[in-house]
Formats: structure tokens, C-alpha cells, sequence
């Protein structure tokens, strides 16, 4: 048994089935962690997602910022941007069975015997493993549930409040932890959050830094996260591994062997 992880998909199918390929994965027999943002932008979210459902008990995903866009747009309605290739999906005779399978997915996932945590986006410096998968489970019970999921859905966006506070109760509460995992870059020593620049490391507004330079809880830890393309996969924290290489934008799909660490990756130079 094999276990790997690979970055944000986002709808290019061709290079994560070339990947697996690469590697001999069996489904069967092995395991895909998947960091997030499994559709959109790319040319076959359909597909990717089918792919991915048909796998199932193999593949092991967490939700990134694209995959909650997705919920939002086929539950509540939310507007569709231009940008977005999510219309097949919504479109689907399957479609509502997907839209059910991504939300069973966690914000974190974490397996002790092999030694790796997962989220989108990483974890906010001020939470330790333990104190950010309790987090993360109160927005996945919310997501899970029937009689809760439309009205956090309808509440979910927006960048405020944007440093936490134990205190912090109901929407408030559950739309920062939803940004922590699924759209933070930099933040404050604190855990304040900046969710307006989107570039590289140098792009940091004043008094903000990348998320994974402070001092931080989960230090020595191994944390696979995506989410940041401009890193180009590139993190010198030790035990941080960053797997958003920007496929759909015409860089790489990078998949990371757990065991080994060894990184795999393919092309993806157009969108097409």
C-alpha cells in the first residue's frame, strides 16, 4: 500500500490521471490525499470530480476555498463568476450526488501513524493540531447537516472578523475557521488574517507575513497544504509541504509520496 497527496486539481484530469499513472496507483491497494480545491477554473470539473467519487474509500480530501464555491452555487443559489467552469456539475443528472459526497469531506484531515496533517490552506499560527482539528469539525458538522448547511452557506463569505477569539460564536465563528483553512495566506502573529493580497511571499502588506513564518503550534509537525500558487511548491519550513503549483494556470500538478517524500510532477501548459 502506497499513500500520496497532490495539489489543487482544480478540473485538470489529465495530469492527475498522468500522475497516477506515473506511479502504478490502484485504488484497491492505495491511497490520493487530495489538498483542496478538487474543480474550477480547469477544463473537466465534471470529471475530475467524478474521477475522484468513483475512487472512493481511496481518496481522502479536504475542502478548499473552489469546492465550497461549488456547494454555495448548487444549495443557495450563490452567483457563479466568470471565471468559473463549475456549470457542468450544476448541470449534472449525477450533480446533486457529488454536491453530497464533497460535503462528507473535512476543512482537516490527520493521520497519526503516517505523521501528516492536511488542510487547504494550512492552520492559523495560534492553534495547536488538536485545538485546529476541533475547529475544523464544528464547520464540517455545519456542512453535513440538512437542517444547517443553507443558512451557513448563505453567511459563509466575507473576510470579517478576521482575527480569532474563543469568544466568537455563531457565523462569525464558523466563517473564520472556514477562511483559516481555505484562504489564508498571511496573517499576524495573532492569527490576523489579510485575505486581500494573493500574490508571492514579498507581497505581504505591512505588519503581515506568511501564515508559516511565525512561531507557530504546530512547529515540527508535517503539514501538507495548497492553496498558494505563487509559491510555485516552494516552503523552507521544515515539515511544511506546499503542492499548489499552479496547474490550471499553466504550471505543474505535483503529487508528494508520504512515504518517501520524493515529489512527482506533470505538466499542465495550457487550459484547454
Amino acid at each position: 500500500m502506497a499513500h500520496y497527496a497532490v495539489g489543487d486539481i482544480q478540473g485538470c484530469l489529465k495530469p492527475l490521471q498522468c500522475l497516477l499513472k506515473q506511479v502504478d496507483f490502484n485504488p484497491s491497494r492505495d491511497t490520493l490525499w487530495v489538498a483542496g480545491d478538487m474543480v474550477n477554473r480547469g477544463p473537466q470539473s465534471l470529471e475530475t470530480l467524478r474521477f475522484l467519487h468513483a475512487m472512493d474509500d481511496a481518496v481522502i480530501a479536504v475542502l478548499g476555498n473552489h469546492d465550497l464555491h461549488l456547494i454555495a452555487c448548487a444549495l443557495v443559489n450563490e452567483r457563479q463568476r466568470r471565471s468559473d467552469t463549475l456549470a457542468p456539475i450544476l448541470q449534472a443528472p449525477d450533480g446533486d450526488e457529488l454536491i453530497h459526497w464533497l460535503r462528507q469531506h473535512k476543512l482537516m484531515h490527520d493521520d497519526r501513524r503516517l505523521g501528516f496533517s492536511m488542510s487547504h490552506a494550512g492552520v492559523p499560527p495560534i492553534w495547536t493540531r488538536d485545538k485546529a482539528l476541533k475547529r475544523a469539525a464544528e464547520v464540517e458538522a455545519v456542512l453535513r447537516d440538512d437542517a444547517t448547511v443553507i443558512d451557513f452557506l448563505r453567511h459563509m463569505y466575507g473576510n470579517q472578523p478576521a482575527c480569532w477569539d474563543n469568544a466568537l460564536e455563531g457565523f462569525d465563528r464558523l466563517r473564520l475557521i472556514t477562511n483559516y483553512f481555505t484562504r489564508m495566506r498571511f496573517t499576524q502573529a495573532d492569527g490576523t488574517l489579510d485575505l486581500t493580497s494573493k500574490e508571492g511571499l514579498d507581497s505581504a502588506p505591512e505588519g503581515f507575513a506568511p501564515w508559516f513564518s511565525h512561531p507557530h503550534k504546530m512547529a515540527g509537525e508535517r503539514l501538507i497544504f495548497g492553496h498558494w500558487a505563487a509559491l510555485e511548491g516552494h516552503c523552507e519550513v521544515p515539515g511544511l509541504f506546499a503542492l499548489d503549483t499552479g496547474c490550471v494556470w499553466g504550471g505543474q500538478l505535483t503529487l508528494l509520496n508520504l512515504h518517501s517524500e520524493e515529489r512527482i510532477a506533470c505538466d499542465c501548459p495550457t487550459r484547454d
